[in-house]
């Protein structure tokens, strides 16, 4: 299993985010700047931030992105599944796949699997990941 760009940038804007004790949120260009990405591919992992409703636009002259509730209700769930659904492999979400899905002993392992890979994405939260990175993350911004 590859985690795509998309994710792996999502989850590196929303500890930027996080991170950010500004009142007006964290301006795009500063997460770009501080996660070397573009502000042009930036544009739509922060689009698929706001439509999961993760993040918000500080309403203002100069504002940026706040989070919508604390870092510690969002989950790596959240995150993860703001960019793409979870698929282990495709006969788990389509049975018409595969004509031996209901006989199938390996379906039954890769059922288990994606029930404990959506167990551990909830179970860690971006307060968690965030509180690591703080330091970093500062000292980028500065």
């Amino acid at each position: 299993m590859k985690i795509n760009t998309k994710i792996r940038y999502g989850l590196r804007a929303m500890i930027s985010i996080a991170c950010c004790d500004e009142p007006k949120g964290l301006l795009q260009k500063d997460i770009a700047e501080s996660q070397k990405l573009s502000n042009k591919y930036l544009d739509a992992i922060i689009s698929a931030l706001k439509s999961k409703g993760l993040i918000t636009t500080y309403r203002g002259k100069g504002s940026g992105y706040k989070l919508t509730r604390p870092a510690n209700l969002i989950t790596m769930y959240d995150i993860y599944t703001a960019f793409e659904p979870i698929t282990i492999v495709e006969c788990l979400d389509n049975p018409d796949f595969c004509e031996l899905e209901c006989c199938c002993n390996a379906n039954k392992y890769w059922s288990e699997m994606k029930s404990e890979f959506i167990r551990m994405l909830k179970s860690k939260t971006l307060e968690e990941i965030a509180v690591k990175e703080r330091p970093c993350i500062e000292a980028l911004l500065n």
